[in-house]
């Protein structure tokens, strides 16, 4: 059961063959209309607030604090490249960045073995999440929300409401806290994982059948894809993408709580679907999605500098999600007007 379709709406060279210059510059508008806004508000920004928007120690700030969303989103795009959702990325991050620390102060585990366990239960939630989705056909929003209410109701039994506290190895510290280049690691993480995406969803049989599967499902049977696996695969690479989002975020806390965690489903998603209305708009994307976060964590950044109050995330995550969903609703009436 199908809760997203997937196409792709981007110019064809047939269909700017004969145009003239400008006319070719407004087809390309809706295409990177998201990547000349992202650029328009750092220039915005950076004359408005010189002394500190342009500055390294903001650019370490914005990717220290967007790589966990930027890494969930990416984990998100990948069940919507197939026409599903995965809203356990949101709930998900609660109990995996728990269990990377109670694994290894309760346990006693060495943090590379914690780290190891953690990742193979994100996928294997990523796997229960596709059997119910393929096998016992529940619409995938509805099975990743009952699936991410259960993961967040585990941590609440887990730690009792308390917050997991102990000395923990620096080699752990040092996944999130190491600086390469006077950047982040982290950054150069989510720089990694980008470009391995973009290369499997754009230049291997995995990525076109992906897409081929959130175009029509039924096409895609009828052609010989085996939809099943796919979709299971995709739900457990989702599912690892958020576990290591959850032991970045241990990592960089030092503490497990339940109540930390929830707060990122909602711009992870927000990224995603940014993602499907610009490079490739009408079809989420790897570097369209990039793009999504990055223009939530510029505006965010922005506006908090000019004295935003603490409630400007949420409303700013918020507005832009109904606008990216609606942008993403009329890409796909003009992909089936233009059908017609």
């Amino acid at each position: 059961m199908q809760s997203l379709e997937s196409g792709a709406l981007e110019p064809t060279k047939a269909d700017l063959k004969g145009l003239t210059f400008g006319k070719r510059l407004m087809r390309f508008i809706p295409v990177y209309g998201l990547v000349i806004l992202t650029v328009f508000l750092i220039g915005l920004f950076s004359i408005l607030l010189p002394n500190t928007f342009p500055t390294m120690l903001n650019l370490r700030a914005i990717v220290s604090d967007k790589a966990i969303i930027a890494l969930l989103s990416l984990g998100a795009m990948i069940p919507m490249a197939a026409g599903r959702i995965d809203l356990t990325v949101g709930y998900g991050i609660v109990l995996w960045h728990i269990l990377a620390i109670s694994l290894q102060t309760l346990l006693g585990f060495p943090w590379p073995v914690a780290v190891a366990v953690v990742l193979m239960l994100g996928a294997l939630t990523g796997f229960l999440n596709g059997m119910l989705v393929e096998v016992a056909r529940i619409d995938s929003f509805i099975a990743t929300l009952g699936t991410g209410t259960v993961l967040y109701a585990l941590a609440l039994w887990h730690t009792g409401g308390r917050q997991m506290v102990g000395a923990l190895p620096e080699g752990f510290y040092d996944i999130s806290t190491t600086f390469v280049f006077g950047l982040p690691i982290t950054g150069y993480y989510l720089l990694a994982i980008t470009l391995v995406l973009w290369v499997v969803l754009e230049y291997t049989p995995v990525g076109r059948y992906l897409y081929a599967i959130g175009a029509n499902q039924r096409a895609a049977q009828l052609n010989g894809i085996p939809t099943r696996k796919y979709v299971i695969g995709a739900f457990m690479a989702s599912g690892a993408m958020t576990a290591l989002a959850g032991v970045i975020l241990a990592s960089k806390l030092r503490i497990g709580q339940a109540s930390v965690g929830l707060e990122f489903l909602l711009p992870a998603l927000v990224g995603a679907f940014l993602g499907s209305t610009t490079i490739k708009p009408g079809r989420v994307n790897v570097w369209g999605t990039i793009i999504g976060v990055a223009i939530l964590a510029v505006g965010i950044s922005g506006i908090q500098q000019f004295g935003g109050s603490f409630w400007v995330e949420p409303l700013f995550n918020g507005v832009t999600l109904l606008i990216a969903i609606g942008i993403a609703g009329y890409a796909q009436r003009r992909k089936g007007a233009a059908k017609r």
